[in-house]
């Protein structure tokens, strides 16, 4: 596996996000691990070119069949081995769901869902290919540990945690072919279910997972300027949900989450689901996809129509923050 440094961490951020779970598979297969991945037809697409060509035992293409891949992921798996199945997020979600919930959520196979490109990293495509729900849709499925790790660093390391575990998972990939760097490698730690403070501050707490973190700290240098201090935490385990490091969210004047899915279901949702429990009193606000289909075009484009992009995630924070 890779050694945790700036260089290897500006060479997973150049890999993008497929590019990243292909060398992760592949450096944790050449090391011993013993684990399968399965495909619907995007090997290539998903970063697996090396495994293809160096382990193709450890590699199953389906054809264009996400339906069948699951299942046959869950047979592979039922020898006792970790398996890997990938494809765009949409169809390795919603057209999954049945054999998902069968395979994963019922039986407990140890399978590790892998959801490429979510969010809306391939517009071009259309809504057809946003993963703009998949959060919302496995959140409702029992038993499945739900991962969005934000860069090339978190990314290799969530994979790595998920070959040790026998847990089936959901591992959302969102970013494009470069995924800008956020954690230090030099200092970075990595535990499912526990979510990493990243920036400290009194105001407000920004609570965000995958690549749309970027956007989040652009934002809060901006914000820090006009002197507005803000603590953001990387929740990248959405399921279960690091409680404990939210507990003490009431010391904030606002609580804001920020993700690169629909406002209903995800991040957002079990946030607001445990404040309700506790009774928080700071205000939380939701910055997320507003339960509509972004219209197709390039990915800033994309972001500026559900406010996303760092200029709209600043303006909305300053605006709640003047109002109250």
């Amino acid at each position: 596996m890779l050694e945790y440094n700036s260089r290897n961490a500006h060479f997973l951020a150049r890999l993008g996000a497929q590019g990243t779970y292909g060398q992760s598979i592949h450096d944790m297969i050449m090391d011993g691990e013993e684990l399968y991945c399965v495909s619907a037809d995007l090997g290539i697409a998903s970063g697996l070119d090396r495994v293809i060509r160096n382990c193709p035992k450890r590699f199953v293409n389906v054809g264009i069949a996400e339906q069948n891949m699951v299942s046959i992921a869950a047979g592979i798996a039922e020898k006792g081995v970790p398996v890997f199945a990938s494809s765009w997020a949409p169809f390795a979600t919603y057209r999954c769901a049945d054999q998902i919930r069968v395979f994963l959520g019922m039986m407990q196979k140890n399978v590790k869902i892998v959801g490429l490109a979510s969010g809306m990293h391939i517009p071009k495509f259309g809504g057809s290919h946003y993963g703009i729900g998949d959060i919302a849709l496995m959140r409702a499925i029992p038993n499945i540990t739900i991962l969005a790790p934000c860069d090339g660093i978190e990314i290799y390391s969530a994979l790595s945690e998920a070959q040790k575990s026998d847990q089936p998972m959901y591992i959302r990939l969102t970013g494009g072919d470069f995924v800008p760097m956020i954690n230090d490698a030099t200092k970075y730690q990595y535990k499912i279910g526990k979510a990493n403070l990243i920036r400290e501050g009194d105001d407000v707490l920004i609570i965000s997972c995958g690549s749309i973190l970027n956007q989040v700290l652009l934002a809060v240098d901006r914000l820090e300027n006009i002197g507005i201090s803000c603590s953001v935490l990387n929740m990248h385990t959405i399921k279960p949900l690091d409680v404990e490091a939210l507990k003490e969210m009431d010391k904030y004047k606002l609580i804001v989450t920020v993700e690169e899915h629909n406002v209903i279901g995800g991040l957002g949702s079990a946030v607001a689901e445990f404040s309700a429990s506790l009774s928080i009193q700071s205000p939380l606000m939701r910055i997320g996809i507003e339960d509509f289909v972004p219209v197709a075009g390039d990915y800033n484009f994309v972001l500026q129509q559900c406010g996303l992009d760092y200029e709209s995630i600043y303006h909305r924070i300053e605006n709640t923050l003047k109002a109250r």
